[in-house]
């Protein structure tokens, strides 16, 4: 008995030890393989459709990890080179309006003269000195900028790295996913039924997260377009529409839209809608994330909206933008494991309240022919 007690505990040291030297391998990685996890959750339907027509398990994932990647990617790329081709656009044409005005300095301090004139009547500026604060500041910005453009190098290249494990993770998902999740619960010391509970919980997790985006999309698009209309700018159903396809993409989405517009209105001397749409996407838009994603997931998975909040910022923070799918997914888990638990719990408590067995019952039989026996002894 003791044997077996040292054999185990030093199993599952050894382990231990292992899980933790294949989670350092595999940290760089981890955010690829998450992403392809994803992917091959959500368009799991799909490729479940392709696998019945196509037998073939390496052709129907190789179609799959194409048709993902037709979806995702390719859309993505060509948002990307049409908002790099409106921002060389926007910069050479506030280079030529700072060329008629003698400079970027100048053309500054010409756009600063009317809202600082209009703030003289209220605050007293005699003292401020603006040249100096508009050169400070292009300083500023420069530098930033040429840190960013620095950066960027280094970052498209992990990009193109990240792109190629996810798709070769992505490959191996769909081919051998189902054999992949029969393992882990032949491993998990769980019933089937509850293993069963925990996967679904992860599914649904991230169906969940995904309808979050499309109606965060819908929501923003729906929003841009109506400023876009009330403020007279041009083609607010084809902004709105663009706006909703770039929702999704992490950190800048539907600010691609309307930051640009914003400062093209205030640039050309529309002050005041400048100022209005920069105020609606920053205080309204913006927010719609932290609104309608929650509620949407809330109501997928049956948990708390302020609970999913949580979970998506902590996520975001913990993990960078893939955070918004593993936050949920951390939530989903652990409450599945309380309920689980909790049955366990209930199971518990009731075995240990049974009536202990009833003795058996004599044989009558057995008794008379014992009693005989004696009764012939005598």
């Amino acid at each position: 008995m003791v044997k077996k007690q040292v054999t185990l505990i030093f199993l599952l040291s050894l382990t231990a030890v292992a899980l933790y030297l294949g989670y350092i391998i595999a940290k760089p990685f981890l955010k690829p393989i998450l992403f392809a996890t994803v992917i091959a959750i959500v368009l799991h339907p799909v490729h479940a459709r392709l696998h019945r027509l196509i037998r073939s398990p390496n052709v129907a994932a190789l179609l799959s990890t194409l048709l993902s990647l037709l979806i995702i990617f390719i859309p993505t790329a060509v948002l990307g080179v049409a908002i790099s081709t409106e921002l060389t656009d926007l910069y050479r044409w506030l280079g030529e309006k700072s060329a008629e005005e003698g400079g970027w300095s100048a053309y500054l301090l010409h756009l600063m003269e009317r809202p600082l004139s209009w703030i003289g009547g209220y605050v007293e500026l005699s003292e401020f000195d603006l040249r100096a604060a508009v050169l400070g500041r292009l300083e500023a910005t420069s530098a930033f900028l040429l840190a960013q453009v620095a950066g960027l190098v280094s970052n498209i290249t992990w990009l193109l790295v990240g792109a190629v494990i996810t798709f070769f993770t992505l490959f191996f998902l769909f081919r051998e996913g189902q054999s992949v999740r029969r393992r882990a619960a032949v491993v998990l010391p769980l019933n089937p039924d509850q293993v069963e509970r925990l996967f679904n919980g992860i599914s649904d997790a991230i169906r969940a997260n995904l309808y979050g985006v499309l109606a965060v999309a819908a929501a923003q698009g729906i929003l841009t377009g109506l400023a876009f209309w009330v403020l007279g700018l041009p083609s607010p159903i084809l902004w709105g529409l663009v706006t909703a396809l770039l929702s999704p993409i992490p950190v800048v989405g539907s600010g691609v839209v309307w930051v640009p517009a914003s400062i093209i209105l205030i640039i050309s001397g529309h002050w005041g809608k400048g100022l209005i749409l920069l105020g609606w996407g920053a205080g309204v838009i913006s927010m719609v994330d932290n609104i309608v994603r929650p509620y949407v997931i809330s109501e997928q998975v049956k948990l708390h909206p302020l609970m999913v909040f949580f979970a998506l910022l902590g996520g975001v923070k913990a993990f960078g933008m893939i955070g918004l799918f593993i936050g949920p997914i951390v939530l989903s888990i652990t409450m599945a494991l309380f309920s689980l638990l909790r049955e366990e719990g209930r199971a518990w408590q009731l075995g240990g309240r049974e009536e202990p067995p009833a003795p058996l019952a004599q044989n009558p039989v057995r008794d008379s022919r014992s009693t005989a026996g004696r009764r012939e002894g005598s």
